[in-house]
């Protein structure tokens, strides 16, 4: 079941709960508040682990909200249909979502205190785990084998529009005090330290106990069976849950699997293009 995209400024958007007065409303009238936190990625970032973490620290590494609430009641889309009218009823402090590129993000973020947690993820996996990720939901189309995909990707052609430009763009925020970024394989690497990086942005003093607690319950396979961020409860409208889970391995490096090592150049060509000018080195260079 595939679907058509809306397109809002050049940039493509799932029609099923996005409409371009939404978006519209998002940046020019969304007001953002001091005390919001935003967790914002590009699509398949590791944006529902962020969030696990987030909503854990936000407890002090009490599980019971994480695993009684789903999590896009605890964190609403506030570029989506549902999300924004749920994220204007918030009472403060809101945790919110996004997968918007900065130039689509509320104007009213700029001169404000609200916290960003930026995470980002090698761009071969992204292709990968957002190749896999069409299959399952219903608000993306078939953009047929893997080679086409692979060049919509490349050129911005994919709903939230280019990896380069969103990763480009938000980065250079780095350095402001309000703005965190992380990567993936970071979290992979090192959770427990990068729970207590996190936790220090946002202000938190965690114990070790808590910090335990939060490492703990954010663990792939304690997510996994976790129904309120499983995607288990996602309805058969957006979601053929026959086809795959949302949590799929969960690894880095799974790229290989998938691509060849000339699909592999392309990106990196690519990646070489934009990247060269940031000045950072990430785990995967």
């Amino acid at each position: 079941m595939g679907t058509e995209y809306i397109t809002y400024k050049g940039m493509l958007f799932p029609r099923l709960d996005y409409s371009p007065e939404t978006i519209s409303y998002l940046q020019s009238e969304f007001q953002v508040r001091d005390d919001d936190v935003f967790n914002v990625t590009y699509p398949k970032s590791g944006t529902n682990w962020m969030l696990e973490i987030l909503s854990l620290i936000r407890c002090d590494g009490d599980p019971s909200w994480a695993r009684s609430v789903l999590n896009w009641d605890r964190a609403p889309w506030i570029e989506s249909n549902n999300g924004q009218e749920a994220a204007l009823k918030y009472p403060p402090p809101r945790l919110l979502s996004s997968h918007m590129p900065l130039q689509f993000f509320p104007r009213s973020f700029q001169g404000s205190r609200a916290k960003v947690i930026y995470t980002l993820r090698s761009p071969k996996d992204v292709v990968t785990s957002y190749y896999h990720f069409t299959h399952i939901m219903h608000a993306f189309k078939d953009h047929g084998p893997l080679d086409a995909f692979l060049q919509d990707f490349l050129s911005g052609n994919v709903p939230y529009g280019s990896w380069f430009d969103h990763v480009a763009g938000w980065l250079g925020l780095r350095g402001q005090d309000n703005f965190f970024y992380i990567t993936y394989e970071e979290l992979q690497q090192d959770l427990r330290g990068s729970v207590q990086r996190i936790s220090r942005f946002l202000g938190k003093e965690l114990s070790e106990q808590q910090i335990s607690s939060v490492v703990e319950n954010a663990s792939f396979q304690t997510m996994r069976r976790n129904k309120m961020c499983n995607f288990s409860e996602v309805p058969d409208e957006f979601m053929d849950h026959s086809k795959g889970q949302l949590l799929r391995k969960g690894v880095s490096g799974d790229w290989k699997n998938l691509l060849s090592e000339e699909q592999g150049r392309r990106i990196d060509t690519v990646y070489q293009e934009w990247m060269q000018g940031l000045g950072i080195t990430f785990p995967w260079d």
